[in-house]
């Protein structure tokens, strides 16, 4: 029997996902009871085939994925856009839904005679789109409370993700552009997928229904 190893992001996203999983008849007794277990394993002998589901970071699914220590994963679309790893991408989940966008403050105007500052945590995205305006950027990276930046006069825009708004509207923020749509993904390993394509394909079809 094939075992099938998943990188699940910790955390709220990766916790809907283990429902979806429960809901599709994959679920994993434990995974979710509190503790500091990382690793859960059962098999399925009408699918023919185990699943061994671990909790890592969520910003190194896409390294265990693309580097085979997990056959496939489930990622944050901003994650794929900002590593861009060599990965198949071949489900979207349809969970953890939300925008990647540009948000400013209120009065925020730009002006194209002077470079444009940029607070983010996704300097990868934020470079590639505003290359693609043909905009002269000053990249400021930051980790959390990217939205402090402009307010406190450190950056004229930010790059960030946008759920519900209320953080933005809450500091008189506004969104000004939206990059891309981000929901969670299933993502394989290149090989894994050559080699385990029916038992992934099984998955697939089951997280679909």
């Amino acid at each position: 029997m094939r075992v099938i190893n998943v990188a699940l992001p910790k955390g709220r996203l990766g916790e809907r996902v283990c429902r979806l999983f429960e809901k599709s008849g994959l679920s994993i007794p434990g995974i979710l009871e509190p503790g500091r277990k990382l690793i859960f394993e059962r098999e399925f002998a009408d699918l023919n085939f185990a699943l061994r589901l671990f909790w890592v970071k969520p910003f190194d699914v896409p390294v265990y994925v693309e580097r085979g220590a997990a056959d496939i994963g489930i990622s944050a679309k901003d994650i794929l856009l900002e590593r861009e790893p060599d990965v198949y991408e071949l489900l979207d989940l349809k969970t953890g839904i939300c925008t990647m966008s540009v948000a400013a403050l209120e009065n925020f105007a730009d002006d194209n005679s002077r470079t444009l500052r940029v607070a983010t945590e996704f300097p990868n995205i934020a470079r590639k789109y505003y290359a693609g305006l043909g905009r002269d950027i000053d990249i400021i990276c930051l980790r959390g409370s990217v939205e402090l930046a402009p307010i406190l006069n450190l950056s004229d825009v930010i790059v960030d993700i946008v759920e519900t708004g209320t953080t933005l509207r809450e500091n008189n923020l506004r969104v000004i552009n939206n990059i891309a749509n981000l929901s969670a993904r299933l993502i394989a390993n290149k090989s894994a997928y050559k080699f385990k394509t029916q038992e992934i394909n099984n998955i697939i079809g089951k997280l679909r229904t």
